[in-house]
């Protein structure tokens, strides 16, 4: 197959190379740790060629498309935040190219308002998810949970609306830098099914009212003092207690059952939390970042089908 595209997802710690052909196939793959953090004087060019030179030789009238963190302040070039409401149009007319290179770059998203807020990268998931499921366009519900999690309502075809929720952050904040964090230092982990177990026991504290999670926090101390949870489940208890007071504030304001992107093993995690919430149907759709590479390159006219 020819290959029409390189796409690549650049965060904060990995790079994630794609060789796509037409339909958006991937016909070659690669991923290395060099996340944008981890370039030592922002000399982006080197790894860009590490990754990507031998594709480039080969076939050098391809274009490349990047999303991520690389288009941050700290990133190769620095591609302003499109503003709510936005669809896939709005942010192909706002690529930014790098210069004396063949690579262009996805902006991020703004809201603005009492509710300001941003996101760089997850913007791409959300397209590809619309380019695999065009039926949520109308008014779906995204979750895409990670370090800052996102919560994304869909309008006309467009991102209306999003929250974040820190919960990945908060969870390794007291996992590494607090109390809470010392049973799970020692010891095995847990068999899964007692680290299951203790997850859902915390959801459902916050769910059924014990108390918010702010005040519930220490429990994941104390429930171990008193007997009461396995030391080496106090994590898992810590992370459902997290997540479902993510749940029960995002829950609030909806009533569809979203659609989650991400993560594999996280994703299971929150489906868990939300059939405790009564929605036992969560739908998870895989590999929305490339498909969203591809859509946006297409709408951009940087390659065809």
């Amino acid at each position: 197959m020819t290959p029409t595209l390189i796409a690549l997802d650049w965060g904060t710690s990995s790079l994630r190379a794609y060789l796509l052909g037409a339909g958006g196939l991937v016909i070659e793959e690669c991923t290395e740790p060099l996340g944008i953090m981890k370039i030592a004087d922002r000399n982006f060019a080197a790894p860009y060629d590490a990754v990507t030179g031998d594709w480039r030789a080969r076939w050098p009238h391809l274009n490349a498309l990047a999303s991520g963190m690389i288009g941050s302040a700290q990133g190769w070039v620095e591609a302003p935040y499109a503003r709510l409401p936005a669809g896939i149009d709005d942010i192909a007319h706002a690529l930014v190219p790098v210069p004396g290179t063949s690579l262009h770059i996805v902006p991020g998203l703004l809201q603005t308002g009492d509710a300001a807020n941003v996101m760089r990268g997850e913007e791409t998931q959300i397209f590809g998810a619309l380019k695999i499921a065009p039926e949520l366009g109308a008014r779906g519900e995204l979750v895409l949970p990670g370090t800052h999690s996102k919560w994304v309502s869909l309008a006309k075809g467009k991102v209306a609306r999003f929250e974040t929720y820190m919960t990945g952050e908060l969870f390794a904040v007291l996992r590494d830098h607090s109390i809470l964090g010392a049973f799970a230092k020692t010891g095995e982990p847990p068999h899964p099914r007692d680290a299951e177990n203790a997850f859902l026991r915390g959801v459902d504290a916050v769910r059924n009212g014990d108390g918010r999670a702010d005040q519930l926090l220490f429990s994941a101390r104390a429930l171990v003092l008193a007997g009461e949870l396995d030391p080496a489940c106090s994590l898992d208890y810590l992370s459902g207690l997290l997540i479902g007071a993510e749940l029960a504030s995002a829950l609030e304001e909806r009533r569809a059952a979203p659609v989650l992107i991400g993560d594999k093993a996280l994703c299971a995690r929150y489906r868990l939390a939300f059939s405790r919430f009564g929605l036992d149907k969560v739908d998870e759709i895989e590999g929305a970042a490339v498909a969203g590479l591809w859509a946006i390159a297409l709408a951009a006219g940087l390659a065809s089908q």
